[in-house]
C-alpha cells in the first residue's frame, strides 16, 4: 500500500503541497477565535450524585464560588484617618464592573430592635466614617460587641480584617474578568500603601483566574522552548541547518492545525489542552528523525535521491503509521472519561498526533525532493560516534548477557512493586501552584487566621413546610456545631441557628451575653420580630428555603488534601447521623470542598480506566500487526516494566497519585511502545534477509533502528523535560515522570526485548509472524528500484509503485 503512496506523494507532489498550504492558511485564520476557558469546568459527570446535589443546593442557596476575599492586617485600623479610606475603598470596590456585593465589618448589618413596630430593623454597623476617635473607639466596641462576625469578618488578636467582594457570574466566565481582578487589586493595594500593610488576595474565583493567568503565559513559553530544544537536539543529531528548519517548519503546521482545530470544534484553552501545542512539537520531532535518518541511509547506499525518498515512504511509511497511531491510541482512551476537560484533551491530542504524522509523510519528501541531495557531511551523523557505542552497549548486553537480564528484570521488579505499595493519592486547590507562590502563600494567611476559605457545607432536608425553623431542628443544629468544633480544619459556622443568636441578642438590646439560642417562648417572639425585617434583606433567606424546610450550616475549610478531606466527610457524617433521626431528616454534606474531592477521586479512577483501555487497545493493535499473541506478549513488557519502575518512583519519593501524575502512564506506554514497533518492524526484516537467523537478526536490528530509538528517546526526554519548567507542580510531575519513564523504555526495548527475543526463538518464530493488512521494512518488494526513467516526467512502474526523474 505504501509502495502506492510514495509513488502518489512524489509524482502529484506541487497539488499535494498547494492542499496542505491551504489547509494551514485555512486553520490559521480560524486559530485566531481560540479562547481561553474563563470557566471552571467540573471534574464529575453532570449525571453524578454529588454534583446533582451540589446544583440542587446552589439553586437554592446561590453559588459558593464567586466571592473573592481580600484581607488586610492593621494593628490601627479603628483610628479615624484609616477608617475614612477603608471607607472609601469599599466604595469604590462597590462601584467598580463586575461586583455584585462587598461586605466587610464597616457595611455590614446589624439588627436594631423597634419595640413599636415590633420588627428588628437591618442598619449598617458603621453608615459613615467616624468623625473622631470617639466616634471610632465606639465603632470599636460595637464590632467586639457582635459575636456573629467574630473570626468570620475578623481577627481581633492579628487586627486582621476582611473585605468578601462577591462577583457577577458573567464577568467571571469572561475575558474581562482578568480586569476586574486588577482593578480589585489595585484598589486595595492603595489602602496597604498608605499605611504600609500587608495584603492578602485568596477565595476560588481569584484563584482560578489567576491559574489560568499563569496557563496563557506558559503556552507561549513552552512552544518556544519546545522549538528551541528540539531544534537544538536535531541539529546537534544531523548537523544540518535545512534538516533543523523543515523539520521544525512541519511541527509549527502542526501546531497551527492543533491550535485551528481547537477553534473549528469550539475548545477553549484549559490547563491539559495548554499543552497540546508543545506536546505535538515533542511527539512530532521523532517522525522527522526517522524519514531522514532513512532517507540518508538509503542516499548513502545508492545515491538516488528520488528512489531513497520513495524507499523511506515505502519501507517506513507503515511502522511510523503504526507508531503514531498507538501513541493517539494512548490519548484517545481519554475521550472515555466523562470529565469534560479530559475529553476535550483526548480529541485534540488524538486527531493532531495523526495530522502531524502526515504531515512529516507528506512534506519531508516532497521538501527533500526540491532540495539538493545530501552531501557527505549530511550523512556523516550516521556514524555518531557517541551513539554508535551506546547502541553496541545494548547490542553486547542483549546478546551476551541476556541471562543475566532476567534476574536483574525480576529484582528490579520486585523492587517496584514494594515502592509502589507506598504510594498515597491525594490533591489539593493549589497543589499545582510552588509553595512562594503569591496565590499560594496568601491561602495559607487565610488558613492560619481563619481555618480557610474553601465551602464546606451541610444541607438540611426536614421534609415539612416550616420544619427547619422547629426548636428540635434548630438544637439539632446547635449540637452538630458544638460537636464539630473538635475539628481544627473547619471554620466558625454560619446557620439558622446562628442568625438566631444574633437576633436573640439584638431583642435583648445588643449585650453580647445574649448570644446564644432562644428558647421555645423566646423563639417564637424573635422569630415575629424576623418575620416583618426592614432594612432591605432579610437575613433568613441566605440560610432557609422559601418553605423553610431546607437549611444549611456553612463552614469554610483548610486546603488539606483530598485525602483528609475524605476522612473529615465521613467524620462529619457519623456526627450528623448520631444527631439527625434518617426518618425524619435527609442531610447532605456538599461545598465546593467536597466536589473538588470527589471529583479528584472520580478523575483518578477514570484515568486508571482509561489507562487499562490504553494498555489493551495497544495490545490489540500489536496482535494484528503481528498475528501473533506471544509477540504481543512480548512486546508488552519491556513497556509495562518501564510504568511499573515510575510507579515505585513515584511511592519512593513521596510524589502522590493525583491527575497531572497519573496522565503520565497512559502518555507515556502510548509513546514507549513506537520503539517496540519500530524495533520488531527492523527485526522481523532481518529475519527474511538472514533466513530465520534468529541472533544475527536482533543484532541488526539493533543497530539500524537502535539508532534512531535513541535519537527520538533524547528528543522526547528533553522536550518532555521542559514541563519541569513550570509553574504547576502537576506540569512538572508529569515533565519529569514522562521523560523518566521514557528513558527506562528505550533500555527496555534495547536490552530486554532484544533478550526476550533471543531466549524465546523456538516459540515466536511461526508462520504467522507477519503483518495481515501492511508490510514493514519489507525489502524484497523493492528490491528492483534501480533505474532511473530516460526522460524527464517518464515514470517506471515496479509492483504498484513508481520512480519518478523529478
Amino acid at each position: 500500500m505504501f509502495a502506492i503512496i510514495a509513488g502518489i506523494i512524489l509524482r502529484y507532489r506541487i497539488l499535494l503541497l498547494s492542499v496542505l498550504i491551504s489547509i494551514t492558511v485555512f486553520m490559521g485564520y480560524n486559530a485566531r477565535d481560540i479562547k481561553l476557558s474563563y470557566e471552571h469546568a467540573p471534574l464529575l459527570p453532570e449525571t453524578d450524585s454529588s454534583f446533582i446535589e451540589y446544583k440542587r443546593y446552589s439553586e437554592i442557596f446561590g453559588e459558593d464560588g464567586n466571592i473573592v476575599v481580600i484581607g488586610i492586617q492593621n494593628p490601627e485600623f479603628f483610628n479615624p484617618e484609616p477608617l475614612a479610606h477603608w471607607f472609601e475603598m469599599i466604595s469604590s470596590l462597590e462601584a467598580t464592573k463586575g461586583v455584585k456585593s462587598v461586605l466587610s465589618i464597616t457595611n455590614a448589618y446589624n439588627l436594631v430592635k423597634n419595640n413599636e413596630e415590633r420588627v428588628f430593623e437591618i442598619t449598617p454597623i458603621a453608615a459613615a466614617p467616624p468623625a473622631s476617635y470617639a466616634e471610632a473607639e465606639h465603632l470599636q466596641q460595637v464590632v467586639s460587641s457582635l459575636p456573629f462576625y467574630k473570626d468570620l469578618l475578623y481577627e481581633e488578636e492579628s487586627g486582621t480584617y476582611l473585605i468578601l467582594v462577591s462577583l457577577e457570574r458573567d464577568v467571571l466566565v469572561s475575558s474581562n474578568r482578568n480586569r476586574l481582578i486588577t482593578d480589585i487589586e489595585n484598589l486595595s493595594s492603595e489602602y496597604a500603601a498608605k499605611y504600609d500593610v500587608p495584603v492578602h488576595y485568596s477565595g476560588l474565583p481569584y484563584i482560578r483566574i489567576k491559574t489560568a493567568e499563569k496557563i496563557e503565559g506558559e503556552l507561549y513559553m513552552f512552544i518556544l522552548l519546545a522549538f528551541l530544544i528540539t531544534g537544538l537536539i536535531m541539529y546537534l543529531f544531523f548537523r544540518s541547518f535545512r534538516v533543523v528548519f523543515f523539520s521544525l517548519l512541519v511541527v509549527a503546521t502542526g501546531v497551527i492545525w492543533a491550535l485551528g482545530s481547537m477553534a473549528l470544534i469550539g475548545y477553549e484553552i484549559t490547563l491539559l489542552t495548554a499543552m497540546i501545542p508543545p506536546l505535538i512539537i515533542v511527539i512530532g520531532i521523532p517522525n522527522s528523525v526517522f524519514l531522514l535518518n532513512k532517507y540518508h541511509n538509503e542516499y548513502r547506499n545508492h545515491g538516488n535521491k528520488i528512489r531513497a525518498l520513495q524507499r523511506v515512504i515505502h519501507k517506513i511509511g507503515a511502522a511510523t503509521f503504526l507508531t503514531n497511531l498507538t501513541t493517539s491510541a494512548g490519548f484517545a482512551t481519554f475521550i472515555l472519561t466523562s470529565t469534560r476537560i479530559l475529553q476535550e484533551f483526548g480529541v485534540i491530542a488524538s486527531l493532531n498526533i495523526m495530522a502531524v504524522f502526515l504531515l512529516s509523510l507528506l512534506l519531508i519528501p516532497i521538501i527533500f525532493s526540491f532540495l539538493p541531495a545530501p552531501e557527505e557531511r549530511h550523512v556523516r551523523h550516521l556514524e555518531n560516534y557517541f551513539i554508535k557505542k551506546v547502541v553496541r552497549l545494548f547490542e553486547y548486553l542483549a546478546v551476551n548477557h541476556r541471562m543475566k537480564t532476567y534476574p536483574v528484570a525480576i529484582i528490579i521488579i520486585v523492587v517496584a512493586f514494594i515502592g509502589i505499595t507506598r504510594i498515597k493519592s491525594t490533591g489539593y486547590v493549589v497543589d499545582d501552584l510552588p509553595q512562594n507562590d503569591p496565590v499560594y502563600v496568601d491561602l495559607l494567611f487565610f488558613e492560619k487566621h481563619f481555618q480557610g476559605l474553601i465551602p464546606l457545607e451541610i444541607a438540611i432536608d426536614s421534609k415539612r413546610p416550616r420544619a427547619a425553623l422547629t426548636m428540635e431542628t434548630l438544637q439539632n443544629i446547635e449540637s452538630l456545631q458544638s460537636s464539630l468544633e473538635k475539628y481544627p480544619e473547619l471554620s466558625r459556622p454560619l446557620s439558622i441557628a446562628e442568625a438566631l443568636k444574633f437576633a436573640r441578642q439584638s431583642f435583648f438590646n445588643g449585650a453580647a451575653h445574649h448570644y446564644r439560642l432562644p428558647g421555645n417562648t423566646e423563639r417564637n417572639f424573635i422569630m415575629a420580630y424576623m418575620g416583618n425585617l426592614t432594612g432591605g434583606n432579610n437575613i433568613s433567606n441566605s440560610f432557609l428555603d422559601p418553605e423553610s424546610r431546607i437549611t444549611r450550616v456553612s463552614y469554610k475549610v483548610a486546603d488539606i488534601g483530598t485525602e483528609k478531606i475524605g476522612l473529615l466527610e465521613q467524620q462529619i457524617k457519623q456526627e450528623i447521623d448520631s444527631i439527625f433521626p434518617a426518618d425524619r431528616y435527609d442531610v447532605a454534606i456538599t461545598g465546593a470542598s467536597i466536589l473538588s474531592y470527589k471529583g479528584n477521586k472520580y478523575l483518578i479512577r477514570s484515568l486508571f480506566t482509561s489507562l487499562f483501555i490504553a494498555i489493551l487497545v495497544i495490545s490489540l493493535f500489536m496482535a494484528w500487526m503481528f498475528s501473533s499473541a506471544r509477540m504481543m506478549l512480548i512486546s508488552l513488557i519491556p513497556n509495562l516494566v518501564p510504568l511499573l519502575i515510575t510507579a515505585s518512583f513515584m511511592g519512593y519519593f513521596g510524589i502522590p497519585v493525583k491527575p497531572s501524575t497519573v496522565l503520565v502512564f497512559s502518555i507515556a506506554f502510548g509513546i514507549s511502545v513506537d520503539n517496540t514497533i519500530h524495533f520488531l518492524a527492523k527485526y522481523r526484516q532481518e529475519l527474511k534477509t538472514t533466513g530465520l537467523d534468529i541472533r544475527k537478526s536482533v543484532t541488526n536490528a539493533i543497530r539500524e533502528a537502535g539508532v534512531s530509538m535513541l535519537y527520538t528517546s533524547i528528543v522526547l526526554f528533553f522536550g518532555f523535560g521542559i514541563f519541569s519548567l513550570s509553574g504547576f507542580g502537576g506540569t512538572v510531575a508529569l515533565g519529569v515522570l514522562v521523560s523518566f519513564t521514557l528513558l527506562i523504555a528505550v533500555t527496555s526495548n534495547l536490552v530486554l526485548l532484544p533478550s526476550m527475543l533471543l531466549s524465546m526463538e523456538r516459540i515466536i518464530i511461526k508462520k504467522n509472524f507477519q503483518e495481515p493488512l501492511m508490510n514493514l521494512y519489507n525489502d524484497d518488494e523493492d528490491k528492483e528500484l534501480v533505474e532511473q526513467p530516460e526522460s524527464k516526467g517518464q515514470a517506471k512502474k515496479v509492483k504498484g509503485a513508481e520512480i519518478l526523474d523529478i
